[in-house]
């Protein structure tokens, strides 16, 4: 071999290094973009579905709180009922055996006296549900 055949063997065998490798590097970098592009959709839709589990989570929660408000305001406005009330319960029912008793004598309706002693009863538990309720508040 001539020494131009030498250096053209040379120089081949370069070029056909540096193509490989610029092939080779082109590559990688191809592959790291489209490994960082399905990365950051993978996370995207990840990131989507979390925030939909948070939107449903947060639902639930408003939902949770709104009964546990509601329960809140019954709580308080049966904690202001006192004895003033409970004495007017205990009066409703005396007046509604009254008026059950007259509907019996008189035979006016079976359903007009069922209904009184229904009604009677309803008032009779309204008052026996606030009197514990006025001696824990004392203790």
């Amino acid at each position: 071999m001539t020494a131009i055949q030498i250096c053209a063997l040379f120089v081949l065998i370069l070029l056909v290094g540096l193509t490989y490798w610029a092939g080779y590097r082109g590559g990688l970098i191809d592959g790291r973009v489209e490994g960082i592009d399905e990365g950051k959709a993978t996370q995207q839709s990840e990131d989507l579905e979390t925030i939909q589990s948070l939107k449903l989570s947060l639902g639930h929660a408003r939902e949770k709180y709104g009964r546990l408000y509601r329960s809140y305001e019954r709580a308080l406005a049966v904690s202001k009922l006192g004895e003033t009330e409970r004495q007017t319960l205990l009066a409703i029912a005396e007046k509604l055996r009254i008026a059950a008793e007259m509907f019996a004598a008189f035979r006016t309706g079976k359903k007009l006296e069922r209904d009184s002693v229904a009604l009677r009863e309803q008032a009779l538990m309204m008052a026996a549900l606030l009197e514990p309720a006025k001696q824990g508040a004392a203790a």
